[in-house]
């Protein structure tokens, strides 16, 4: 798993206008410095595959800000790009503010990949930000479970390990 930056400063800035203020333009701007990133990287990817939200969330915010990130890597890669690859089967609530264990509990078993799309194929999951790597590990874990080859996960930012938070 790799991130661009950390979330603080300008960055954060952008990812909240893109997430919660419609700045939907963003994501083909800040899509660039993440195709620069898998280029210097080398990885071969055959399907790129954001995070995907819950329905209430989506149903609140219109779009998936990891799918306003994802699909322009893919397309400026020329990859096939997969919104429905992996799929959220349950409802969770907000990771903000819960504590590295709570976040795991909270996102165990919350996603299911589709077998047709990703059997022997390598992934590129992508989202927004990174706190504890939880949500990415539910997502890679539902993606092997479905005859993913290989899963390489991609997220704009990570946060800066703080109150006590550790990568798990």
């Amino acid at each position: 798993m790799r991130s661009w930056a950390f979330f603080e400063g300008p960055i954060r800035h952008a990812l909240h206008s893109l997430k919660y203020y419609r700045n939907v333009a963003l994501g083909d701007v800040l899509a660039k410095h993440l195709v620069r990133v898998v280029q210097k990287l080398s990885w071969q990817v055959d399907l790129v595959a954001p995070v995907p939200l819950g329905r209430q969330r989506m149903k609140e915010r219109g779009y998936n800000q990891a799918g306003l990130l994802a699909m322009p890597v893919a397309f400026m890669q020329n990859w096939r790009y997969s919104p429905q690859a992996v799929i959220r089967i349950r409802e969770t609530r907000s990771q903000v503010g819960l504590s590295a264990l709570e976040r795991k509990e909270n996102i165990s078993g919350a996603f299911q990949a589709d077998p047709s799309r990703v059997s022997g194929k390598v992934i590129l999951l992508m989202d927004d930000v990174t706190t504890t790597g939880a949500t990415m590990v539910a997502c890679s874990d539902a993606l092997r479970k479905a005859g993913a080859k290989t899963v390489y996960a991609l997220t704009l930012a990570r946060a800066l390990p703080h109150h006590g938070l550790q990568i798990v």
